[in-house]
Parts: structure tokens; C-alpha cells; sequence
């Protein structure tokens, strides 16, 4: 990737205080708490962007990357089904809809991928009492001997936890033998927004923030990257999206082990929780999408990769957001479940030519990546999928 200089265009920044924030920024100085509450206060959406835009312009230049991934959920039977008032897509074991599948099923869904392009399998699904150690080391271990080209990210720090607590065992154990079975990486799902207050309400029996940072610390000290998130949109202040941000940046100036950033953003249907709101139908707003993306980009200086979700968001949204920060997108995608149990209407994939007219429309070029951001290939203007 090319980066280019910083180069912040203060005259087309209306808001003063979003002006004073780009002084920070130009002059090297990390951003406070209270310099990403103001950016999220403030009405200046262009200024805001153009702050981050150039930031990441400065790392990146005007390449946008993407992974061939595909999405497999393995079971969706999960004991914090009843607890977790935001997820749509949690079942009981003998709830209609209840699945787990056998290792003869991962396969085959793992053959079908995208017609052999497939680079990076994303495997995350419910807390199953029945899916312990032996069912993802056995798995993982499939999965590389037919596929061995292809990258494991796998399983949230929840997840990690659950098996941890099932086979009576460390976090550090438990990540060193799915280590030794084919793990690559892990996502950064589970995290929803830090706040104890926020998680009383939204996940009351979800792994707390401490302990969730502390399976990413485990994680990183056996040399397994991970990715990061925040789930916006629900109950929780600006103030709490900034201590779950700073949390983040914490562990990063530790260990350097986050791979990217990725805001998620909440649905409100098919969930307890969107009852209970009232806001059936009403998703997040395109604004503060695209504020989640650019304040992520400016608050967690020491994160190189600012991803959005598509799925989450939309195509176009995610194609805007490319000047609001964001450099890499949410890959090409298989059949995608847990978002859109909970009412995403987007695509469930994306093909190759899709997404590469997504990124050249947005006037960025586009470049295909592995899992650890290395480019692959770059795709000029005139290339063809």
C-alpha cells in the first residue's frame, strides 16, 4: 500500500471544535475520551469525515482491501440464549430451529465456497454445551488436511470462555490446543459495548470486558491475532462507546495484537431487545454509521485497519463510509446467518465483481488481501474479476 503525507483540509472543517480536534491530530497528540464524545456530538458529518479521511489516506493512500472469506456458523444452540435480549439468532437445544452440525456437515458447507476461491473460513456460532474442545480441535483439523491453503478465524473470546469452562481448563490451554488443531486467527464477536451498566442490560450473562480482554491477552501472547468490535446503536451513551474504545487501545499499545477494528451495528428486529425499544424495522442511522467508522479511526491511532461491515450496514453505506476512515471491507462472504437473524436485509454474499465495483465506484482502489493484511493482488482499473 502507498500511504501519503498527512494532509488535513481545516478550511472545509466547519465545526470549531471538530477544527481544534485536527490540530490534535495534526500535531501527533492522541486523542482524549472527550475528544471522541465531542466528534460524536458534533453536526459537522463532512468535517468529521474529512478528519478521518485523511488520516487513513496517510496510512493507506487509496487502496481499499477485502478477503475471499466464507461464513460458517456450526450450531446455534447457545445457554445464553434467553439473556441476550439483542441476538435473534440463539436457540435451546430442543427450541424449533435448533441446529448443530456434524463435521461430515461443516465439510460440505465448506466445500461449497465461492467456487474454490475461498481464502479465510470465519467460524463463530452459540455458546452449545455439546461443542467443547474435541468438537472444534476435530474440525479445525478437517478442515486444514482437505483445505489447507485456507485461513482459520475462528471463535469468539465468548466461545474461548465456554469451552474453557466445559473442559474445567485455562483460557491460555484451551487457545493452545485449537492453536496446535489449525487456528489461525480469531474474530473479535462477543464484545458488544464494555460498559458493565450497558451489558446489564443488553447481555447480563455474557463474559464481562475484563475477561474478554483478558482471553484477547491470552490470545496474543501465544501469537494468535484477533480482531476487535463494538455493537452501537442500542442503549448504551457516547460515553461508553469511548471507555469500550479506550479499553481497546489499551490492550493494543500492550500487545499490538489487534488486527482491525470493526463497529457492528445493532439490529433491532426478530430481538427481545428491539421489543422492548420499540423500534422494530429502525435500524442505526447512515450518520452515526459513518461517525462509529470515522471516530474508530481517529480515537484508536495505534489499529492500522478500520473495517465496515456491509452485511451490517448496506453496500452503499459501506461504499461512503471509504471516505470516512475505512479501509477494508467485509469480504466476498458464504451465506451468512447471524446478522441477518436479527433483520439484516442485505445479501447473504457478495461476488468478486460485485465488490470490485463497490471500491471503484468510491474512486479507491481495490486489492485483495490474506487474513493478516498482506495484499495478495491489486486490481487496476481495467482488470476484470
Amino acid at each position: 500500500m502507498t500511504a501519503n503525507a498527512l494532509t488535513i483540509p481545516f478550511e472545509r472543517i466547519a465545526d470549531p471544535v471538530v477544527r481544534a480536534i485536527a490540530e490534535r491530530v495534526a500535531s501527533g497528540t492522541r486523542l482524549r475520551r472527550a475528544d471522541g464524545v465531542a466528534l460524536f456530538e458534533s453536526p459537522d458529518l463532512t468535517g468529521i469525515g474529512l478528519l478521518a479521511d485523511a488520516v487513513n489516506r496517510a496510512k493507506h493512500g487509496d487502496v481499499v482491501t477485502f478477503a475471499s472469506n466464507q461464513h460458517i456458523n456450526p450450531t446455534n444452540i447457545c445457554t445464553l440464549r434467553t439473556t441476550c435480549v439483542f441476538c435473534g439468532y440463539a436457540r435451546l437445544p430442543k427450541e424449533e430451529g435448533a441446529y448443530r452440525y456434524t463435521l461430515d456437515q461443516v465439510m460440505a458447507e465448506a466445500r461449497t465456497g465461492n467456487n474454490g476461491m475461498t481464502r479465510e473460513f470465519h467460524i463463530v456460532g452459540g455458546l452449545d454445551m455439546q461443542a467443547g474442545l474435541e468438537y472444534y480441535t476435530s474440525m479445525f483439523r478437517a478442515l486444514k488436511a482437505e483445505l489447507p491453503h485456507v485461513h482459520i478465524k475462528a471463535l469468539t473470546a465468548v466461545e474461548i470462555a465456554h469451552i474453557a469452562r466445559i473442559e474445567k481448563i485455562g483460557w491460555s490451554e484451551v487457545l493452545a490446543a485449537l492453536k496446535e488443531a489449525g487456528l489461525d486467527t480469531m474474530p473479535g464477536g462477543g464484545a458488544e459495548t464494555f460498559s458493565a451498566a450497558v451489558r446489564e442490560a443488553i447481555a447480563s450473562k455474557k463474559l464481562g470486558a475484563a475477561d474478554y480482554i483478558g482471553v484477547h491477552r491470552a490470545a496474543h501472547a501465544l501469537g494468535i491475532r484477533s480482531n476487535s468490535t463494538m455493537l452501537y446503536g442500542h442503549v448504551e451513551s457516547f460515553a461508553d462507546r469511548l471507555e469500550h474504545m479506550q479499553m481497546l487501545r489499551d490492550l493494543q499499545d500492550e500487545t499490538g495484537g489487534f488486527l482491525a477494528y470493526i463497529p457492528l451495528a445493532y439490529h433491532p428486529d426478530d430481538n427481545e431487545l428491539g421489543k422492548r425499544l420499540k423500534r422494530q424495522g429502525i435500524a442505526t442511522s447512515g450518520v452515526d454509521d459513518l461517525k462509529n467508522l470515522a471516530v474508530g479511526r481517529l480515537f484508536l491511532d495505534n489499529f492500522a485497519h478500520v473495517k465496515s461491515h456491509w452485511i451490517m450496514v448496506s453496500p452503499a453505506l459501506s461504499q461512503i463510509a471509504l471516505h470516512y476512515g475505512v479501509n477494508d471491507l467485509e469480504g466476498t462472504v458464504v451465506r451468512e446467518k447471524i446478522y441477518h437473524a436479527v433483520g439484516a436485509q442485505t445479501q447473504q454474499a457478495m461476488s468478486l465483481p460485485e465488490i470490485l465495483r463497490l471500491i471503484r465506484g468510491a474512486g479507491k482502489i481495490p486489492a485483495e488481501r490474506d487474513s493478516f493484511y498482506n495484499v495478495l493482488r491489486t486490481f487496476e482499473q481495467s482488470e476484470a474479476a
